[in-house]
C-alpha cells in the first residue's frame, strides 16, 4: 500500500442500511479452517482502484459468524483480499455505481456467494468485528474532518477572490455588499472553530494510539471524532452553498468548475463515515450518558 500497488478499505454497509453496523446480515459459516461467506456491501469505497488498477485489493470485511440474536457481539471482521495480481476467489463478483460527485475514487458494490475466506485472515478475534470497526471509524472520522476542513477553505478563499473581481452597479466589487460579505465572515467564523475541534480530535487520537497515555482508551475518541465530523461536514457544506450564491448563475454551470466542491462535500453529509444524525447521537450519547440516550 506504501508503494501504491495496493488498496485496502473497509466493506460494512449493506442494502439493509449503513448506520446500523450491528444489524448486517451478511455471514460466514466456519467450514474446516476457513469460512463460506455470503451477502451483499454496498456504497464500498476503491471497488475500481482495487479490483482493476492495482496489483492487491481488499477490504475489512464484517460478517455474522453468530446468530442474529447475538447483535453486534456475533460480528467478526475479516481481511478479504477481492484482487490478488488479476485473480478473484470464487463466488465473488463486483459492480461501479456512477456517483454524482467524489470521481477521485470509485464507489461500488461486493457481492459474495459462498466466497471461501482463509481462517488467517480473520482480523483479532472472532465476535470482535463491530469493535474494530467502531475503532477504526472515529479514528477515519478525524481524517475525513480534515479534508472537509480543506475543502471549506478552498470554497472560502474561491468566494473572497470572486467577490473582489467581480464589478457591478458603478463598478463596485460585490464584496462591498453586506448580502455577499456578511455570509463569508459567518462561514470564516465557523471554519476556525471547526479546524479547532479537528486538531483537539487529532490530539485525542495521539494521546491514545501514539504517546499511549494511560487512563485513556479507543473509545475516549468517539465524543470528539464525531463532533468533529459534525461541524466539519455542515461548515464546509454551508461554504459551498456561500461559495455557489457569490458566484450566482455561473457556479450552476460546469465552465465555473466550483459545484464540485458541492458535490464531493455532500458524500460525507448523507452518509460517508457516519451520517450526521449518527453523529449527533454519538456526541448526545457521552455527553449525557448511554444509560439515557439509547439507539
Amino acid at each position: 500500500m506504501g508503494r501504491g500497488r495496493a488498496f485496502f478499505g473497509i466493506a460494512s454497509t449493506e442494502p439493509s442500511g449503513g448506520s446500523d453496523v450491528a444489524g448486517e446480515r451478511t455471514y460466514a459459516v466456519a467450514e474446516g479452517g476457513a469460512y463460506k461467506v455470503t451477502g451483499e456491501k454496498v456504497y464500498i469505497s476503491g471497488v475500481r482502484e482495487a479490483m482493476e488498477q492495482l496489483e492487491l485489493g481488499g477490504w475489512y470485511l464484517i460478517a455474522r459468524t453468530a446468530p442474529p440474536e447475538t447483535g453486534h457481539r456475533g460480528l467478526t471482521g475479516f481481511a478479504f483480499i477481492g484482487n490478488r495480481n488479476g485473480e478473484r476467489p470464487a463466488g465473488f463478483e463486483y459492480s461501479i455505481l456512477n456517483t454524482i460527485g467524489r470521481h477521485a475514487i470509485s464507489t461500488g458494490i461486493l457481492r459474495l456467494k459462498e466466497t471461501p475466506i482463509e481462517g488467517k485472515y480473520v482480523v483479532g478475534q472472532l465476535g470482535r468485528g463491530f469493535y474494530v470497526a467502531m475503532e477504526g471509524f472515529s479514528l477515519a472520522r478525524v481524517l475525513v474532518s480534515a479534508a472537509n476542513v480543506g475543502a471549506a477553505q478552498w470554497a472560502l478563499e474561491t468566494a473572497v477572490k470572486y467577490s473582489r473581481d467581480r464589478r457591478l452597479f458603478g463598478d463596485r466589487p460585490i464584496a462591498s455588499f453586506q448580502g455577499v460579505s456578511f455570509p463569508m465572515a459567518e462561514v470564516a467564523a465557523r471554519l476556525e472553530a471547526a479546524r479547532l475541534l479537528v486538531y483537539k480530535a487529532a490530539q485525542v487520537a495521539d494521546r491514545i494510539y501514539i504517546k499511549k497515555e494511560p487512563g485513556l482508551r479507543p473509545h475516549d475518541l468517539d465524543y470528539w471524532a464525531a463532533a468533529a465530523k459534525m461541524m466539519a461536514v455542515e461548515t464546509a457544506l454551508t461554504a459551498a452553498e456561500v461559495l455557489m450564491k457569490t458566484y450566482g448563475a455561473l457556479s450552476y454551470t460546469e465552465e465555473a468548475n466550483v459545484f464540485r466542491n458541492l458535490l464531493g462535500v455532500l458524500s460525507y453529509y448523507v452518509g460517508a463515515e457516519g451520517t450526521q444524525n449518527i453523529m449527533r447521537y454519538i456526541v448526545a450519547r457521552e455527553l449525557i450518558g448511554r444509560d439515557y440516550v439509547k439507539g
